[in-house]
């Protein structure tokens, strides 16, 4: 369901900002708008940054093989930290640096009422693909916030898009600011700061992702959670006394290491060994479905965990 939905909400968001996009530069062509340039290079980001998770995701569909036994699901990882630095790079260096030649240069606004109209309909169109973002991210999101959602969870493109549109948002309000204080005032200038408080958005916004995607690549464990369910499943699995030892590692969005040293009776038979394991195996992936890959190690309880 995860992949399914994020895929969804890529897709909704890659048209949505593909044609926002075009709208901007044409808006931009005509009143020589420095927010509307900004805005329009943000969306070409952003709609690069799209086909980038697609492209994340089909290469984590690939079958695992001998250079790689786990398989690709970190391509997904990958690929969204990459994502975060094309909005750093490309959305928000961009946008402080013509935000401030805007200022140091300012430039009379042309038919200014075609941008707001244009800004607009861009708001109405990224409202669309948040909205698809966040009906697809609330069953994934549970009881937590949605920044707990942020920082937690192990499937990057809900994450990333529902961040990106909040700040195509933002920025767009932003950039209507900007126009409609040059308007009011006269002032140029207005236009350019707009400009680079966009900048800024965007780049609080890659630094965050780019911490979170750093993250994920590295290697992140089971949830607290999924943690106190497998160590539970583990304990109730008959044949087995206790969990000695636990580590766990996310190979990709949908798929969990789990690795464990359990204490079984000292006395069992190599056939209640192979029992005991096989019924906890399926304990922990009843419990916990993303525990696909799991391995087992049987012990004699010392009384001390490793």
């Amino acid at each position: 369901m995860s992949a399914e939905g994020s895929k969804k909400a890529i897709v909704a968001a890659l048209a949505a900002n593909a044609g926002i996009a075009a709208a901007k530069f044409i808006g931009f062509a005509i009143t020589g708008s420095s927010s509307m340039l900004a805005e329009g290079v943000h969306s070409v980001a952003d709609t690069s940054n799209q086909g980038l998770l697609l492209l994340g995701q089909k290469r984590a569909g690939q079958a695992a093989d001998k250079l790689h036994p786990f398989g690709y699901g970190r391509a997904r990882y990958f690929y969204s930290f990459i994502v975060a630095l094309v909005l750093f790079t490309l959305g928000s260096l961009f946008a402080i640096y013509e935000g401030v030649e805007k200022i140091r240069h300012p430039h009379e606004l042309e038919s200014p009422m075609i941008a707001v109209g244009i800004l607009v309909v861009a708001i109405c169109l990224e409202g669309y693909s948040f909205a698809t973002a966040f009906r697809e991210s609330r069953p994934l999101k549970g009881d937590a916030s949605w920044w707990q959602f942020i920082r937690n969870s192990r499937s990057p493109e809900l994450p990333v898009v529902l961040l990106e549109d909040s700040g195509a948002l933002v920025g767009l309000v932003l950039a209507l600011g900007g126009v409609g204080l040059t308007v009011v005032t006269g002032d140029a200038i207005w236009d350019g700061i707009g400009t680079v408080a966009i900048g800024a958005l965007l780049g609080v916004i890659a630094i965050v992702l780019i911490v979170e995607m750093k993250s994920l690549l590295i290697g992140e464990g089971a949830t607290e959670q999924e943690e106190v369910a497998i160590v539970d499943a583990l304990n109730g699995a008959p044949g087995v006394e206790r969990v000695i030892h636990l580590k766990s590692q996310y190979l990709g969005p949908e798929e969990l290491l789990v690795a464990a040293k359990i204490a079984i009776p000292s006395g069992a038979g190599a056939r209640d060994i192979a029992s005991a394991i096989d019924a906890a195996e399926a304990r922990i992936r009843a419990a916990v479905p993303q525990a696909r890959v799991i391995y087992l190690e049987p012990d004699i309880d010392r009384g001390v965990s490793t």
